[in-house]
């Protein structure tokens, strides 16, 4: 499976970004999806994950954040409003091979499949 991640760019704190990841070489309606982040100087972590029931989040982004799929084009989104200065960082796409249980959907070693990162910048 290959991910693509775009969307990321310079936006002012409050404003809005959506991110998205499309798939290709393989379906994401029978896999786990995520996105992570990695601020400067900080290790990845996680931000948000699908996983075919209830989305789960990074407690600092809910209410903030949403994780969506557009099943027909294979692609899942990160709705991201109200950001912060403190949301600055690398953004990642992840899948999984399959679908994962709720306690292992922060782990970054539980995804297979990683896209190349889309910068996102918060600006005062």
């Amino acid at each position: 499976v290959q991910l693509q991640a775009s969307g990321g760019g310079l936006v002012q704190a409050g404003g809005s970004l959506r991110l998205s990841c499309a798939a290709s070489g393989g379906t994401i309606s029978t896999r786990s999806m995520a996105w992570f982040r990695q601020a400067p100087g900080e290790e990845r972590e996680f931000v948000a994950a699908w996983s075919g029931g209830n989305p789960a989040y990074l407690d600092s982004v809910k209410g903030r954040f949403t994780i969506s799929r557009g099943n027909a084009k294979n692609t899942v989104y990160l709705q991201m409003n109200s950001l912060k200065l403190e949301d600055t960082a690398v953004y990642y796409c992840a899948a999984a091979s399959g679908r994962l249980i709720l306690s292992r959907l922060g782990r970054e070693n539980a995804y297979s499949y990683w896209g190349q990162g889309t910068q996102v910048t918060v600006s005062s």
